[in-house]
């Protein structure tokens, strides 16, 4: 039953057994799922009960009055009137046309159906059944199909490879002292410690001062290296090359030096994705330390937001994008958009020569893509197909033996993706990837 709810309707439920095991009852009732979609309930859902003047504390009386069905020794089970609830909330869902069970169908089903004790929980706090009704079935009309991302569908990712990485100068002699070390303990394999402690001990330099500056230096770095023989943190899965959670903080680093506009992966990556991932043994050291996460990763990402301003902004742009059309993932489109937005680079430059306008583009990703969820809590991501965009132009930039990811690489990126969500948008507004190249051939001479 629970494979089409949606993560956020799957946690009500979660918390509603959790609140009925907490208390000792034998079983799991609508009204332990009322409180979770209380205590859960954002944007116009919890519009809805601010209106009605209905909080989980009400309900969480209501439900802890009843003395009956405790059990303080099972789990748990679903009540026969929550079987007929869920019942009914999937029957909903088909009716609204949702592949997905949504956190608002467990919502109107609630307030819905008669054969619970809810109605009448409902009318002795003065709940408008009707308004509520009709606000949510038009929030459920608005999601139809728009849960997932064009670009997410059929397309598969690629496993990360690490050849480029070693090309790097800087990387190269790090990995060659990690190795020595990893071979001096007796270990076969790499793992984030030995990496972190050849990047503590490279030349000076200004990453080395700002990890200096945050309280971590090789000395102290050893010594808890010494008093923390924890190997087993490295393994959580597999022995490869690399430690997995090792193997894990790498392709963070290499996503994260894409991400920031550089087309090689530095030591600075490395220390971020480690901060990031809260993996491994060197990110257990970090943490008995002391150190402050949140200063050490603004404190790293300073400098390269001053060498890296051209891309940073594109991302920025893209990210806020997507927020505004309620959406946690970035598609191609979001970065066509952030070209656009950026405004200064030589894309962007060519697309305002092709007539290409922000206001106009952002009703064609409207027209595509539709408005999301309201509200995300997650970290925004980036869809298959935009990681791939982000891979080519990272490459593009390596080719030309540049240090940083351009504008022009990623619009390069897009039209190379004729089948992407950018190129359909640039082909809405009547221009295609012959016109593109051209304009950026014709400015770079």
């Amino acid at each position: 039953m629970f494979e089409r709810f949606t993560e956020k309707a799957i946690n009500v439920v979660i918390e509603a057994q959790s609140l009925a095991k907490e208390h000792g009852f034998s079983e799991v009732t609508p009204e332990h799922v009322l409180f979770a979609l209380i205590n859960q309930a954002k944007g116009v859902s919890l519009k809805i009960f601010r209106m009605n003047n209905l909080t989980s504390e009400d309900i969480k009386a209501q439900v802890l009055k009843s003395s009956k069905n405790k059990n303080e020794n099972d789990d748990p089970i679903f009540s026969n009137d929550l079987k007929e609830l869920l019942k009914h909330t999937l029957d909903l869902a088909s009716q609204s046309g949702n592949q997905n069970i949504l956190f608002e169908h467990i919502f109107l089903s609630i307030i819905t159906t008669k054969k619970t004790n809810i109605v009448n929980i409902l009318d002795e706090y003065n709940f408008d059944i009707s308004s509520a009704t009709e606000l949510l079935t038009k929030l459920v009309q608005r999601k139809i199909k728009r849960l997932e991302h064009p670009e997410t569908i059929d397309e598969e990712e690629k496993d990360i490879t690490f050849e480029s990485i070693y090309e790097n100068s800087v990387l190269s002699e790090i990995f060659n002292q990690a190795v020595s070390k990893s071979s001096a303990s007796g270990y076969e394999i790499l793992g984030t410690e030995q990496i972190i402690e050849s990047i503590l001990e490279s030349a000076d330099s200004e990453l080395l001062k700002t990890i200096n500056n945050n309280g971590i230096d090789l000395n102290n770095f050893e010594k808890q290296l010494e008093l923390n023989k924890k190997r087993q943190l490295e393994f959580e899965d597999k022995k490869i090359v690399f430690t997995p959670n090792a193997f894990f903080v790498m392709n963070k680093a290499l996503e994260i030096a894409k991400e920031l506009g550089s087309s090689e992966v530095l030591p600075e990556h490395i220390i971020l994705s480690v901060l990031k991932t809260k993996k491994g043994l060197a990110y257990e050291i970090f943490k008995s330390l002391n150190i402050n996460e949140n200063k050490l990763t603004t404190d790293i990402l300073k400098p390269i937001e001053k060498q890296m301003q051209e891309t940073l902004m594109i991302m920025k742009i893209a990210k806020e994008e997507a927020r505004r059309l309620g959406r946690n993932t970035v598609g191609t489109e979001m970065f066509l958009l952030g070209i656009i937005g950026e405004g200064t680079s030589i894309a962007a430059e060519v697309l305002n020569d092709l007539e290409v306008t922000i206001k106009d583009a952002r009703k064609e990703v409207e027209n595509l893509i539709g408005f999301g969820n309201e509200y995300f809590e997650k970290e925004i991501v980036f869809t298959s197909r935009a990681k791939k965009v982000l891979e080519r132009a990272w490459l593009k930039a390596k080719k030309s033996n540049r240090q940083r990811i351009e504008a022009v690489d990623m619009l390069f990126a897009i039209i190379e993706e004729p089948t992407s969500l950018a190129m359909k948008v640039l082909n809405n507004l009547g221009v295609d990837a012959i016109e593109i190249r051209y304009g950026i051939t014709a400015k770079n001479n």
